[in-house]
């Protein structure tokens, strides 16, 4: 009897960290050319045509199933070699395969298919080929099968190639996976954060039973403190048990704990190692992360190229996952500026003007129902995304004939979603009566309904048209397809001078494929002189616009609640991942002391580092931080040369009146640089011109720096030499004493007129003596008696 051969993908273990360092940079050079973009979740199987499927018992194609693949491996594996070690003879495979004629031999009985319990036959022949063993050719999901008989493609006979323990082990995974898929489409629909505990819990038993990507959302989970009690170290150990089964995710999060130094000792080297392997798993995090690292030369020698390529992989997934609606909305919300302006929201709606609209919007208010579902549709300020309820937002306001509310429900319907079906004919209907209208998002809708042929043939001179009329109006999607339309010459001749014209328009109202078409333009040299760095900045923002993006506002709802741990880790993992305003809000959050997951003397030097890379970013008071932290060594050695550097750049670049001042206190006091007085004022002058809140303190410095150059003029002045110089005979005369006597004698009458009328003044009562009740003022009457008010 033959014996069943298998392919099996070898398993990969973790090297050690020497060996990853080697491998890292030999693969480091490499890295940009071999990118692929994948999704950063899970990597897709694709699968074979359904004709050519072996089906199950009911004849149904095998959906694909990732983890089963890799998890009977091993137990065929073993299964294999339980038999070898019980005395079973194997002979070696030929290597070429036996002629057609050669009549089939028999193997072991095998369960499931369309055969169940029938032995395989080798060799068999499938879509024209011969296979001496079982196969996973044909299928998705990775799992062995064998015919029954010779000629499968003829008599449709097969099972699969596992036994009764193996299959008990498939179904306990295939039951594992439905809990997995259940909890998470629970996580995903469910708003309450006490129902999302208890849901985390339960994913929490699901990642116990070995689950893959059940153990990576509960890793994540307790490094962040989402939903279950932060815990570093168990996580770190969840993510070290993930890397050595080689998850993307797992090594990337690896890497962001040792360039942190979260419950390890920080190694840049390690983490720029486990960075590089994320990226070449796929993980999109790690490409973002690599591409900042470049940009910026941190840990790695600057380059733009390498930079660019990291950064367009993640933008071509986040262009690509982005609708007609412009994607989620990104609220960046800096701490420093809700602690200094305290009545500053920061563009958040507070819950209590939710709630406002909400009723304003139920008694019939067509403005409001509008603007709640734009917010709804979008997201952002403090409201989240919720399709169900703008689709029932817009659906009021339209049946009341609001116009922006039809096109929007267009604009729904045209994309689809979980609950708004793809409708093209719905959404043309739409379309049409909000453009009848004069809408311009109903124009742009009817553009692109001509356009891409969408319930109607395709006509280029019309989607012209309308996109003409949108744009002229100032709505973004007209602008953005009339800079496509101009850039591929589709109705138009191709024109990169206007493409490049409306792309502009586009991205001043933050559309994303604005900022994507341009950094492409820009990186390719396209209609423009090739920029790098431009390039670069355009594809980072299209980047920081991704769905990781909403870990900014996960971040600020746990400084709400008071959670500064959790807090501080959000925003150094968004802030590795180049975010400015997390890098500054990890600097703040380090410079008040309220994270104890550092210790004391760790504090200053880590909110340098970060002031440090939000200042690069060009943020101004991340630039004075620097100032102020040379100035009185915190963090760092006092070093006023320093200091003067960051505040002349902040004044120079952003105007800053802060550096200004500051300026002119060190030129004040020579601190760092030259003394100079005249340099000093004009500094404070400087300050006051540029804002109007610097004006008190700048009185208040020249004031000071007044009385400084007095008694400065004053103490260079011999004074008794001067006197013996002076001769007042020659100044006043040969009789100035005369006159001198005068104004005494008349300055001394005065005094003693001024002091008779007072000793001629109406005595004052005698203590004790009150007014008479009746003589109160009347004021004090009403006061009195508060019941008149009533």
């Amino acid at each position: 009897m033959n014996t069943m051969t298998t392919r099996r993908r070898k398993k990969t273990t973790a090297p050690g960290i020497g060996r990853l360092v080697i491998a890292a940079l030999l693969l480091l050079p490499h890295v940009t050319a071999d990118l692929q973009e994948e999704n950063n979740d899970v990597s897709e199987f694709q699968s074979p045509a359904a004709g050519q499927i072996p089906s199950d018992v009911e004849g149904q194609p095998v959906a694909p199933d990732e983890m089963l693949l890799e998890d009977t491996e091993p137990q065929r594996e073993q299964e294999f070699n339980r038999k070898e070690s019980d005395g079973a003879k194997t002979e070696e495979h030929p290597i070429q395969p036996p002629p057609s004629d050669e009549k089939p031999t028999d193997a072991p009985v095998r369960i499931g298919g369309t055969a169940s319990g029938e032995p395989c036959v080798f060799p068999f022949l499938f879509l024209g080929k011969e296979y001496l063993g079982c196969t996973t050719e044909g299928r998705g999901d990775g799992r062995l099968w064998c015919a029954t008989t010779y000629d499968y493609d003829q008599d449709k006979k097969w099972v699969f190639c596992e036994t009764e323990e193996q299959a008990q082990q498939r179904r306990i995974e295939e039951e594992t996976e439905e809990q997995y898929q259940a909890v998470v489409r629970m996580i995903n629909t469910t708003t309450r954060k006490s129902q999302k505990k208890d849901l985390y819990k339960k994913l929490l038993n699901v990642a116990g039973k070995g689950h893959g990507k059940a153990m990576e959302k509960v890793a994540y989970a307790m490094l962040f403190g989402d939903y279950l009690a932060q815990n570093i170290t168990q996580a770190k150990e969840l993510f070290e048990k993930l890397a050595l089964t080689g998850s993307p995710k797992a090594q990337t999060a690896l890497g962001f704990l040792y360039a942190s130094g979260l419950g390890v000792n920080s190694s840049q080297a390690k983490a720029l190692v486990y960075y590089t392997f994320g990226a070449l798993g796929g993980n999109l995090m790690a490409h973002m992360i690599l591409g900042y690292r470049y940009w910026g030369g941190v840990g790695v020698p600057q380059s733009c190229e390498s930079a660019l390529t990291h950064y367009r992989a993640v933008a071509n997934h986040v262009a690509s996952d982005v609708s007609l609606t412009g994607g989620n909305a990104v609220q960046r919300i800096r701490l420093l500026d809700e602690v200094e302006n305290p009545g500053s929201t920061s563009g958040m709606l507070e819950e209590d003007l939710i709630q406002y609209y909400q009723f304003l919007a139920e008694k019939g208010d067509v403005q409001a129902q509008v603007g709640l579902g734009q917010l709804h549709l979008h997201g952002g300020r403090g409201v989240e995304q919720n399709h169900q309820r703008a689709y029932e937002y817009f659906n009021k306001a339209a049946n009341a004939g609001n116009t922006h509310a039809m096109a929007f429900l267009g604009k729904m319907y045209s994309e689809g979603s979980e609950f708004v079906p793809q409708n093209n004919d719905t959404a043309l209907q739409y379309f049409k009566k909000a453009s009848d209208l004069g809408n311009p998002v109903g124009q742009s809708g009817l553009g692109m309904a001509y356009l891409y042929g969408r319930g109607v043939p395709v006509n280029y001179e019309l989607a012209l048209k309308y996109f003409q009329k949108a744009a002229e109006q100032g709505w973004v999607d007209g602008q953005l397809q009339l800079g496509t339309m101009y850039y591929n010459g589709i109705g138009v001749k191709r024109d990169y001078k206007q493409a490049l014209k409306f792309f502009n328009l586009a991205s001043q109202a933050g559309h994303i494929h604005a900022f994507y078409n341009l950094a492409q333009m820009h990186a390719t040299g396209t209609g423009v002189m090739r920029s790098c760095h431009t390039a670069v900045e355009l594809f980072k923002n299209v980047c920081e616009r991704g769905r990781w993006s909403e870990r900014l506002m996960s971040a600020y709802s746990s400084y709400k609640d008071g959670d500064l741990d959790s807090v501080l880790v959000q925003y150094l993992m968004l802030a590795e991942q180049g975010y400015e305003v997390a890098q500054s809000n990890v600097a703040f959050i380090l410079d008040q002391h309220g994270a104890k997951i550092f210790t004391e003397n760790e504090t200053y030097p880590r909110a340098l580092l970060h002031w440090t890379r939000a200042a690069a970013q060009g943020y101004m008071v991340a630039r004075i931080k620097l100032g102020d932290y040379h100035f009185y060594g915190y963090g760092t050695d006092v070093d006023y040369e320093t200091a003067v550097i960051h505040y002349r750049l902040a004044s120079e670049q952003q105007h800053s009146a802060q550096a200004m001042f500051n300026l002119g206190y060190m030129h004040e006091k020579g601190l760092g640089i030259k003394q100079d007085i005249h340099l000093a004022k004009r500094f404070y002058d400087m300050a006051a011109e540029a804002s109007p809140e610097a004006q008190v303190p700048v009185f208040l410095a020249l004031c000071k720096l007044g009385i400084v150059y007095t008694l400065q003029y004053l103490q260079e002045l011999n004074v008794k030499e001067l006197l013996s110089q002076v001769d007042l005979d020659q100044l006043l005369g040969p009789e100035w004493d005369l006159y001198l006597m005068t104004v005494i004698a008349l300055l001394l009458g005065t005094v003693i007129a001024y002091r008779q009328r007072q000793h001629q003044a109406v005595p004052q009562a005698p203590p004790g003596l009150h007014r008479p009740a009746g003589d109160q003022p009347e004021q004090e009457q009403e006061q009195d008696d508060p019941a008149e008010d009533l």
